[in-house]
């Protein structure tokens, strides 16, 4: 697990194997409390789980606080550092995602399909919970809390393994919620918080085979794909972020100049930032010097193909082949000039990560066209790529986005931590000898 980032490394034990196990024994023994809990006693726990967060807010920002000293001294980057933070506004919001959750409908024992056969058998096919959930993750204290409400509403115990860099705040947050969960009657086991200064903690709880039934993981490249490769345990992909914003021959200059900035310098350190920028030729020598000259203005550095910066009237510096692969997570960006729309989603579909692609158009046949033959997740038609999250979606908070191409693809919700199972009714009924 060498590619995943630690500030500290200390060799395997069993006590700590046993540490983990223990830990998810219990995660199991809760999750099987949580499948039948009831959406009021759930939604109460979330409510609660809310107000105790806005009310020990003081508590949550000197572990913050903390940990941001930590990180600092530690070289952290500034990406990463905005990652770490918490602020009274952005844990007002971590609130709010909780209470969106509560008014959401309980996905558990939702009928998917199902009827009544013609030999008499009544069947149906529900959705129940996954059961205990993994998620490793790296300095993003708030999935902390989203990870726990979402699992909770979802009939599902989970365990964290957050990075050492935001030990101090995940200990605090979680605290905070495993008192909520027993005020509220519910095991507090059905949120833990493993221990993170040895790797080990991850191979032991990645390879927990019938303890853990979903290992998700979410960070950096080098994170999901070290989880991937040697977890045991089913896992639910999470994905990297180069993300692509195309401007159309047929787009308004204004608007695409909007979306463009909103994109790339909204919040440069999450995963649905545009990284690269693609302008048709046909529009490039009129729009160009607009968008490099905003983009400029705010910060962003080009890294710029021949004919882009030809046109771009302001500093830039020459794009590599690697660029266009790169998920910079800072105020870069890198550019190119397209002759077509065929020449667009070629690029994309070599360079993209499969997360989210935006076409900026009047043009509505090259906007089907473009959703039709983009591979990703999630596909914007004259929007930003900041929408491409949970909340923003009406899905509330969410656990991750995924760019895979099972079950759960793009932001993941209550219906993508839930299986199913069939039900089915009889009055006696055998099947006969084939």
């Amino acid at each position: 697990m060498s590619s995943i980032t630690e500030q500290e490394v200390v060799p395997a034990t069993d006590e700590l194997r046993e540490q983990v196990l223990g830990a998810a024994r219990g995660a199991r023994a809760a999750a099987g409390a949580l499948a039948v809990a009831t959406r009021a006693v759930k939604d109460a726990t979330l409510h609660a789980m809310a107000e105790a967060l806005t009310s020990r807010v003081e508590e949550v920002l000197a572990a913050n606080a903390a940990d941001l000293d930590a990180g600092r001294a530690a070289g952290l980057t500034q990406s990463l550092l905005d990652r770490l933070a918490l602020t009274p506004a952005r844990i007002e919001d971590i609130a709010d995602g909780l209470r969106t959750v509560a008014g959401l409908p309980d996905p558990i024992g939702e009928v998917l399909r199902g009827g009544i056969l013609a030999n008499g058998l009544e069947t149906r096919q529900v959705r129940v919970p996954l059961g205990v959930l993994g998620m490793v993750y790296e300095a993003r204290p708030n999935v902390t809390v989203d990870a726990a409400g979402l699992a909770l509403k979802s009939g599902n115990a989970v365990l964290l393994r957050g990075s050492s860099t935001a030990e101090r705040s995940n200990t605090a947050l979680v605290a905070i919620l495993r008192d909520a969960l027993t005020g509220q009657g519910l095991p507090a086991d059905a949120v833990q918080l493993l221990p993170c200064h040895d790797r080990a903690s991850v191979r032991h709880l990645i390879t927990a085979r019938g303890l853990v039934d979903v290992v998700i993981p979410r960070g950096g490249a080098g994170l999901i794909s070290a989880v991937v490769t040697e977890a045991t345990v089913p896992t639910l992909e999470t994905g990297v972020g180069n993300c692509h914003v195309y401007v159309d021959a047929a787009a308004d200059p204004d608007m695409a100049t909007r979306i463009v900035l909103n994109a790339k310098t909204r919040r440069v350190s999450v995963c649905n930032a545009a990284e690269s920028l693609l302008v048709h030729s046909a529009i490039a020598e009129a729009l160009v010097p607009q968008l490099a000259r905003e983009l400029s203005t705010s910060g962003v550095t080009l890294h710029a193909d021949e004919r882009f910066a030809a046109l771009a009237g302001v500093p830039t510096v020459p794009a590599t082949e690697q660029d266009w692969d790169t998920e910079f997570l800072s105020l870069d960006i890198a550019a190119k000039v397209v002759d077509s729309l065929e020449e667009a989603i070629a690029h994309i579909n070599e360079h993209g990560s499969g997360h989210t692609e935006a076409i900026v158009t009047g043009d509505v046949r090259a906007a089907r066209e473009f959703t039709a033959r983009v591979d990703a997740a999630a596909v914007m038609v004259n929007a930003s790529t900041a929408f491409t999250d949970g909340a923003e979606l009406g899905m509330g908070a969410e656990i991750g986005i995924s760019t895979q191409k099972l079950h759960a693809r793009g932001p993941m919700g209550l219906a993508e931590l839930t299986s199913s199972k069939w039900v089915v009714w009889g009055d006696g009924h055998v099947r006969g000898v084939s």
